[in-house]
């Protein structure tokens, strides 16, 4: 009997597997900054249209996260993988195709929402059948610590992905991030075909409603902790901008080093601690630092809550998501992984033009408010179900 991981060689093996969630955030923060002003300025379309484009992918990541889980429980995650990266290099060729179709730009803008499409779904394939892939690789014991390192590869990849997404264009059109974008997919094929894939665990499997009904409060969880990270992403720009102060993609840099410092550093507490606790003290931190973006009277404090909050955020989708899990039968998890998964992309699509509809009424300053309320009713949720379940969370903490 082999010994278990440990260290660094415990990371090693998990960073194998995550290295597909980054090929495929990679793919989708390339065009990210760019696509709207293509659409817009090169096409002619209104501003409306380009906000269609980039918001089509997160309406099919949606849909098809339930399903990505369901066919990694079946199929085994490197499969489902591989069909992710199929469809990010997909994307690829299609947004290759639309920058050869400007003098039609009807044409143009069909080929990019077909691209868009793929993308979405090669988002939650490979996402998901990562991490579980990841799970079955070292233990669910590590569950934690999988989904943080998924985490982190993919804040890293959208980080880096953006920036030279827009190098590229410059010199190259939308044909550079483009061909880098199915290059990138074909190699990330090759790299899947040559790792050893997990076994499918037999059993009956579970009716999806059901899988539903034993996630929810920890999928809520998830959304409600969301919300703060969909306003800062979405409106800290133009928060910064109404009150004519400087730094706001400095403010969005500390709030993702506040993500990735805890992520790297933290995620053992949850092993330690249990999840819902963990995500207890999340909430908490989380909807301080919102509070203090609200009240700041200057951008360093405002910066300073940013922070905060992403040091809050960081550990929710972990925290719940390793409760998620273990809430179903080994052979359900890539199901409940997929449907938990799936509260955070509604959330996201929901918090913009509810909080832009907030705004409206009594002002940008109003969102983190109320961000910070909703955080604190994910708060009061966890620890309803905290309360509810003592005999779990002792299971779950031994």
């Amino acid at each position: 009997m082999s010994a278990p991981l440990t260290g660094a060689k415990l990371n090693l093996r998990i960073i194998s597997i995550v290295v597909f969630t980054c090929i495929c955030y990679f793919s989708i923060g390339l065009p990210l900054a760019v696509l709207p002003s293509f659409v817009h300025y090169d096409l002619g379309y209104s501003t409306l249209l380009a906000g269609i484009v980039i918001s089509i992918q997160y309406i099919s990541t949606l849909f098809s996260r339930p399903h990505a889980g369901r066919y990694t429980d079946t199929w085994g995650p490197k499969k489902v993988v591989s069909l992710g990266i199929i469809c990010c290099g997909l994307s690829g060729l299609f947004t290759l195709i639309a920058a050869f179709l400007t003098h039609s730009p009807a044409l143009a803008v069909a080929a990019l929402l077909v691209g868009r499409l793929f993308l979405g779904v090669g988002e939650s394939f490979t996402a998901t059948g990562a991490t579980l892939w990841g799970i079955k690789t070292v233990g669910s014991i590590h569950t934690s610590r999988v989904i943080s390192w998924n985490g982190v590869a993919t804040y890293v990849a959208m980080a880096s992905g953006a920036p030279l997404g827009v190098i590229l264009n410059q010199y190259f059109g939308l044909a550079g991030f483009s061909i880098l974008i199915i290059v990138i997919a074909t190699i990330g094929l090759f790299f899947a075909h040559g790792k050893a894939d997990v076994k499918v665990v037999a059993g009956k499997r579970a009716p999806f409603h059901k899988v539903v009904a034993r996630v929810f409060p920890f999928g809520m969880g998830l959304g409600l902790g969301t919300i703060g990270f969909g306003v800062i992403a979405t409106f800290i720009t133009l928060y910064f901008a109404q009150r004519q102060w400087q730094g706001a993609a400095f403010t969005l840099s500390l709030f993702s080093i506040g993500f990735i410092c805890v992520r790297l550093v933290l995620s053992n507490t949850i092993i330690r601690f249990g999840g819902i606790r963990v995500s207890l003290v999340c909430f908490i931190v989380e909807c301080l630092g919102l509070l203090l973006i609200w009240l700041a009277p200057n951008a360093w404090l405002a910066g300073a809550g940013a922070f905060m909050a992403g040091f809050g955020f960081s550990l929710v989708f972990p925290a719940l998501g390793v409760e998620a899990v273990n809430r179903v039968e080994e052979q359900n998890q890539g199901s409940a992984l997929g449907v938990f998964s799936a509260f955070l992309d509604l959330a996201l699509g929901i918090t913009g033009p509810v909080a832009g509809w907030v705004s409206g009424l009594w002002g940008m300053q109003s969102i983190y408010l109320c961000a910070a309320i909703m955080v604190m009713v994910g708060w009061g949720l966890m620890l309803w179900v905290n309360t509810r379940s003592p005999s779990q969370q002792k299971k779950n903490t031994a």
